[in-house]
């Protein structure tokens, strides 16, 4: 009984590759904990120029709703 070859591969680039230096699962860790990307329409993001300022006015917006539900 012979044993079946493996079929050639006429995928040209793979010669090419070079994965010596590969780290298996470098980014999974951060993939596992997800992300939360929000775009912002661009005249909102001529004001937010940054993160830092984009969440302190939502912190401030959450604790000015906050304020006003407690008063209802």
């Amino acid at each position: 009984m012979k044993k079946k070859s493996k079929p050639k591969s006429n995928d040209e680039l793979r010669p090419h590759y070079d994965f010596s230096k590969a780290v298996r699962g470098k980014h999974s860790k951060q993939y596992a904990e997800g992300t939360n990307v929000v775009l912002l329409a661009p005249d909102v993001a001529k004001v937010f120029t940054n993160a830092e300022t984009v969440n302190q006015v939502l912190r401030q917006l959450i604790d000015i709703a906050g304020k006003a539900a407690s008063r209802s």
